[in-house]
């Protein structure tokens, strides 16, 4: 059975943007996008919601760009491979390929696509993920924490959640970010 993997990047206070709503200081340096390149590259299905989509769709196009950097052009080619569903009440349509819109998060599709899938899933967007952890899916949670405090704005992780974790991999790098991973226990 595959993996239900969250992913987040966020700064050391726990946010995915800040009050704005920026996320610009999340942007990973040429060191960490490698290391982010390398655990997404056997990852079959992405599952978002519409405004984590719509902030992805960018690698369907412009990311894949010649003149982006090597590490960049690299992601674009394992994000345009992958699976993607997006969740959303609101968005018309998607306009990436391999690309499927669902108009409600459904824990028992989810738990019956993860026994079916070959490879893990992901799911990004704190708001879908949390729904996630919430309903027992996700196997692990995955965090890159940037040196920076935003002060408020989205959390990464949900509130009212009570989950245990147990770190299984950690790694410190140059620009001061620090990725932590976690399996989900009980």
């Amino acid at each position: 059975m595959a993996k239900l993997i969250y992913s987040a990047i966020a700064s050391l206070d726990g946010y995915v943007e800040d009050a704005g709503g920026a996320f610009e200081w999340a942007a990973p340096d040429e060191q960490v996008h490698m290391f982010v390149n390398d655990l997404e590259r056997y990852v079959g299905t992405y599952l978002y919601g519409r405004r984590m989509y719509e902030t992805m769709r960018y690698w369907e196009t412009e990311g894949a760009s010649l003149g982006g950097s090597p590490v960049a052009r690299d992601y674009a080619g394992i994000w345009r491979a992958a699976e993607k569903i997006v969740y959303s009440r609101t968005l018309e349509s998607v306009s990436t390929a391999q690309t499927r819109l669902e108009r409600e998060f459904d824990a028992d599709a989810v738990r019956r696509l993860k026994e079916a899938s070959p490879s893990d899933l992901t799911i990004g967007g704190a708001e879908l993920a949390g729904q996630a952890i919430a309903a027992g899916l996700v196997d692990e949670i995955q965090l890159l924490l940037n040196p920076i405090l935003v002060g408020g704005g989205k959390p990464a992780l949900p509130q009212d959640v009570r989950v245990s974790l147990e770190l299984v991999d950690e790694r410190r790098f140059a620009g001061g970010v620090v990725f932590l991973r976690y399996a989900v226990v009980g």
